[in-house]
């Protein structure tokens, strides 16, 4: 099964960047690689993160997003615990919602331009925003 899957850092922080957004990418490949899961795109941004990957039908969807923010949250976590004290106040790092939907061969590339269009809509969105202040 393909899945699309959205979550984002707790009280919306834009943590996800340099160093942080690095070990994320890394441990969510390391996730994939561990569980069988295939790793089709990935997009981060400094408050959400974006995953279309191919899970064997057998998982549930839950379990795998679960698998997800446990363990990058940890990984986060332990590389970097200042950002624990600083933004989460020994909370976990991930809100508790996340989208998940399924997509089948044709929509996939939809997924994918979506992912992308996120991404420069986001950025256009901060940047005729911070030229609307001046």
């Amino acid at each position: 099964m393909n899945y699309h899957i959205v979550f984002c850092p707790k009280y919306r922080h834009k943590v996800i960047t340099g160093r942080v957004e690095d070990v994320v990418k890394l441990t969510i490949q390391e996730i994939c690689n561990a569980y069988a899961y295939t790793l089709i795109q990935m997009e981060t941004m400094p408050g959400q993160l974006h995953i279309f990957l191919l899970a064997p039908p057998t998982v549930a969807p839950t379990d795998i997003v679960r698998k997800l923010k446990s363990i990058t949250a940890n990984k986060i976590f332990s590389a970097f615990p200042g950002l624990k004290k600083k933004y989460f106040w020994g909370s976990g790092m991930w809100s508790r919602g996340y989208y998940i939907g399924t997509a089948g061969n044709v929509s996939a590339e939809t997924i994918h331009k979506y992912i992308e269009a996120q991404k420069s809509f986001r950025k256009t969105f901060y940047v005729n925003r911070l030229i609307k202040k001046f």
